[in-house]
């Protein structure tokens, strides 16, 4: 068993103004999943994308607008999100604080993330 403060853990930047922290991954030994946690400015957002994986994003602090294939939508704190593969999607800080968001993918997923405009979540 792993316990982490998620204080401790690193962040890199990405995407426009973000932060990602690999909180659980394959160098502690996950064999499946990756758990991450993104913290976006105000007026920043997370790449806008899709890829050939599901992924599952809780909104943990802030307000965000998702914008997808549908009509955009305003998700707050408490919300959860299943973006299913192959679906375009970014989040975009459109509150006044700092938006932080919880986004699980396969280790395959982390795997072809960088800071590009290809990254996932």
């Amino acid at each position: 068993m792993i316990l982490k403060k998620l204080e401790n853990v690193p962040s890199k930047p990405y995407g426009q103004g973000a932060q990602k922290k690999v909180v659980i991954g394959a160098i502690d030994g996950a064999p499946t999943f990756v758990m991450r946690v993104f913290d976006v400015i105000p007026g920043g957002a997370s790449s806008n994308h899709s890829h050939d994986f599901e992924h599952e994003v809780l909104i943990l602090k802030g307000q965000a607008t998702l914008k997808s294939d549908g009509p955009d939508q305003v998700v707050t704190e408490g919300t959860a999100i299943f973006i299913p593969a192959n679906e375009r999607h970014q989040l975009v800080n459109t509150g006044k604080k700092t938006l932080q968001f919880m986004c699980c993918v396969p280790l395959r997923g982390e795997d072809s993330v960088g800071t590009s405009s290809s990254a996932s979540c």
